[in-house]
């Protein structure tokens, strides 16, 4: 679609909205700008001569809209987008326009678990190939924001959450990554079905130019890419620096969709050394008194926080649980303790998680709050042992995003003396 002088909405206003207003003004699209949150930031947008609108959902914002452009915040059965659907209106989510606005050849990496690490490592790869490459999408910088701004000839990394590759309509990656895939999000996509449809969409308009990276065994995948096939115990140009058997199987992916890419052995081994992992993914915090801290804090579901349990095989466990679940069972959590561990439960979620925990007959403490929780873990733990914040669930119950919980876990355990 051309863009210019069409007249776009583009809803929630938060990261990527903006982003994505800031790129449709870029190439002359008049731009209509819709959150329902009245206390947003909008005064960026309001310099570009974007219409705000705040305030609770209206038809009347669909008037003489060509196409609707929808944060990855924004659910696609919100009345909003539903009324546009209905009315024959595009919509698009914003990795969608991003695509559309970039020359850019994109590898995307897309999974349940270790979108981010994977993304940020493939990007460490690239650069030490001397490679020009950018990171962006679910990972926090929006695709969109690259409008303008970034080399033809430069790769683009993107995270591909499914939120994002719900209204995804061209999106080609020249090679897409699928890490894992694991129940998530349920309270969205109601269904692991439709969870995973999503998620498959990364390869739908691959050709057969492109690459299709999955786990071996994983079998076929929509569209017509190559597939290139992974596994943990892959044999890599160096061992990679960050710990785990899941970052070891980050790493054998992140290793095939380089060489996909024609990146050198050399470069994937330099950067498989060097690499040493992001904030709030088995981050080791500080060591005390023999006792390890770690902040986990982006293990928003079970399959996260079964990873990082697994992590420490000989090490007793301190692991604060809890915050805002999304439907998901959590008996395989409660499974993966093994005899010497114990749990600090928190957040909304907590007595689901006793329940599951009680069946296993794992011992556990009521702890509610995050700092109630560390206190209590610190006081308990011995040393050797590890207190290891990884939640199984959402942050929203308590905090504005899992960032900050583990922002405050950190500051928490810098305070301990």
């Amino acid at each position: 679609m051309e863009l210019a002088d069409k007249r776009v909405l583009v809803v929630g206003l938060a990261r990527s909205g903006k982003a994505a207003a800031e790129a449709l003004r870029s190439v002359g699209a008049s731009v209509v700008g819709f959150d329902r949150d009245e206390s947003v930031d909008t005064g960026r947008l309001v310099q570009l001569d974007v219409e705000v609108r705040v305030g609770p959902e209206e038809e009347t914002l669909l008037q003489g809209i060509d196409l609707l452009v929808k944060s990855p915040g924004v659910p696609g059965e919100t009345p909003l987008v539903s009324a546009a659907r209905e009315r024959a209106i595009p919509v698009w989510s914003e990795i969608e326009l991003g695509s559309q606005l970039l020359p850019n050849a994109i590898l995307g990496v897309t999974g349940t678990n270790g979108k981010t690490t994977t993304s940020e490592l493939l990007g460490e790869i690239f650069r030490a190939e001397g490679r020009p490459v950018e990171v962006a999408g679910n990972v926090g910088r929006p695709l969109t924001s690259l409008v303008g701004s970034v080399s033809a000839e430069a790769w683009v990394v993107c995270e591909l959450s499914s939120f994002q590759l719900e209204d995804v309509k061209t999106l080609r990656p020249r090679i897409a990554v699928l890490l894992n895939l694991e129940p998530d999000h349920l309270d969205r996509h109601a269904t692991f079905d439709r969870y995973a449809d999503a998620k498959l969409r990364v390869f739908e308009n691959q050709g057969s130019d492109d690459v299709a990276v999955v786990p071996r065994g994983f079998g076929s995948v929509p569209g017509d890419g190559r597939l290139a096939e992974f596994r943990f115990d892959d044999p890599l140009p160096a061992e990679p620096r960050i710990p785990g058997a899941h970052n070891r199987e980050n790493a054998a992916a992140a290793t095939a969709a380089a060489r996909a890419a024609g990146i050198s052995d050399a470069a994937i081994g330099d950067a498989l050394r060097t690499f040493a992992g992001v904030p709030h993914r088995i981050e080791l915090v500080r060591e005390l008194r023999g006792v390890s801290y770690v902040n986990d804090s982006k293990a928003t579901n079970v399959a996260a926080a079964r990873r990082a349990l697994a992590s420490y095989p000989d090490a007793p466990l301190h692991v604060i649980l809890g915050g805002l679940g999304k439907d998901e069972p959590y008996e395989p959590l409660a499974a993966s303790f093994k005899a010497g561990d114990r749990a600090y439960l928190i957040g909304d979620a907590a007595d689901l998680i006793a329940d599951a925990l009680d069946a296993a007959r794992v011992p556990y403490v009521r702890s509610g709050d995050l700092a109630t929780a560390l206190g209590e873990a610190a006081a308990a733990a011995g040393e050797g042992d590890v207190v290891l914040l990884s939640p199984a669930c959402a942050s929203f119950d308590q905090f504005e995003n899992f960032e900050q919980r583990g922002d405050v876990f950190r500051r928490l355990v810098e305070e301990l003396s």
